[in-house]
């Protein structure tokens, strides 16, 4: 019985050691290269077989989120080194579940969409971290995309959000409106949005030439006159939205009410369905209605929004960007992280598909971007974007201008009253 153990004590250690040559000349990875595999992107297969998991967030959870699933997807085909796990939370409950996780620290995200002006705020909580190295570790160069965005994501030198998109107002017409009314062309400036507006007007038949909105996209609509006109919405040290050039914006659109232009007391979508009926000619709104338009077979045009202040062409944005929790430290997953938006920026197009305008400079000079006609001409108004001002906590500072414009709109009150009324809430906020 000794010698038999023996001999098989000795078979298991040639066993051992036949497998301990074969795994050193393996090299340590699935594909037999010293080096490591090369991915899609230029990244390295670690060799282990398992792929580093990352984790992220977007507010998509409306009709654009499958394009953004569909380049998350794609860019998982494309390498076999990183996992990005796409997860959708609701819209309206993006930033309070966002407040939870990074709070916390439980099932954080690894990398998450944000909009351009809520990153002041999270930088100053010190919850984002500057994202300058990653991009240069993964050959993303800031030059590479659009100039608003990224300055205004820039905070004491560093840069901390990687522009996905630009979404400025726009301005809709209805086509058969205006053949109808004899216009050839898109208004381009006030006079020949006055005089438009008057002519598609027919009162007779529950037509107007531009329906006023006393709620949303008011949020667009109102930064974009005032500094059109000139005005500001802070001065730098204090709110300043009402100006008289923020007042005289406001009178001219409660103007259009009162001279049958538009009908009064425009609920919240109201001008929205008045266009879907084909009884409102012009609406003001943003990128996102695009395909609601196509849905519903309108023979629709989209242009930049006239130029109705008298101090300069301008008009409100906003933008989706990705940024990085700073709890990240992982280097394999910032590696990933870097990897999957060098593609992103490069491997855009179906987000374009959406009808959003790419902040990616090289996307935007591509033949496949110049070919879609709508978000050419969103993109066109790029050099002029201006975004919510870069204070923190602005979207509470800024909250009582909405019902006190819409107070003003509805013939509640004077324009400057309202405006002051505002701007007297405002201070109060910024003072708790």
């Amino acid at each position: 019985m000794s010698k038999a153990r023996n001999k098989f004590s000795m078979l298991l250690l040639m066993v051992s050691i036949v497998a301990l040559i074969a795994a050193g000349c393996s090299g340590g990875n699935n594909g037999g290269n010293n080096g490591g595999e090369q991915t899609a992107n230029g990244g390295k297969d670690s060799g282990s077989g398992k792929k580093t998991d990352i984790l992220f967030w977007s507010p998509f959870s409306g009709s654009d989120g499958p394009f953004m699933k569909k380049i998350v997807d794609k860019y998982n085909g494309s390498q076999d080194q990183y996992k990005v796990n796409f997860v959708i939370q609701p819209n309206g409950e993006y930033y309070k579940q966002l407040d939870i996780a990074l709070s916390t620290g439980k099932e954080s995200p690894d990398l998450m969409i944000m909009h351009v002006d809520q990153v002041p705020t999270y930088a100053s909580k010190d919850q984002l971290q500057p994202i300058d190295d990653m991009a240069s570790g993964a050959g993303i160069n800031k030059a590479d995309f659009a100039d608003a965005a990224t300055e205004y994501s820039t905070l004491d030198g560093k840069w901390y959000s990687i522009p996905l998109d630009i979404h400025p107002l726009v301005m809709y017409y209805n086509k058969d409106l205006f053949e109808k009314a004899g216009i050839a062309a898109a208004p381009m400036n006030r006079a020949e949005f006055d005089d438009a507006v008057q002519k598609l007007t027919d009162k007779s038949k529950g037509v107007y030439g531009y329906a006023v909105p006393t709620l949303w996209p008011q949020q667009f609509i109102f930064p974009t006159l005032v500094w059109q006109n000139g005005g500001e919405l802070w001065n730098g040290t204090d709110v300043a939205y009402n100006s008289p050039e923020a007042v005289e914006m406001v009178q001219w659109l409660r103007g259009m009410v009162d001279s049958g232009v538009s009908p009064a007391n425009v609920q919240q979508d109201g001008e929205n369905t008045l266009f879907l009926q084909g009884k409102n000619a012009i609406q003001f709104n943003g990128p996102w209605m695009k395909s609601q338009f196509d849905e519903a077979g309108l023979n629709y045009g989209v242009a930049p929004v006239p130029q109705i202040g008298k101090a300069k062409q301008a008009v409100f944005a906003g933008s989706h960007g990705f940024v990085v929790p700073k709890s990240v430290t992982d280097e394999k997953v910032t590696a990933g992280i870097g990897d999957f938006l060098k593609y992103v920026s490069t491997n855009s197009m179906d987000w374009a598909e959406s009808g959003q305008a790419l902040a990616s400079k090289p996307m935007l000079e591509s033949d496949a971007f110049k070919a879609l006609e709508f978000q050419s001409n969103v993109a066109s108004a790029f050099s002029y974007v201006q975004f919510s001002p870069n204070v923190l906590n602005w979207g509470t500072v800024s909250e009582p201008i909405w019902g006190e414009l819409n107070n003003a709109l509805l013939g509640k009150k004077d324009a400057q009253k309202a405006l002051d009324d505002a701007a007297a809430k405002s201070k109060q906020a910024l003072k708790k």
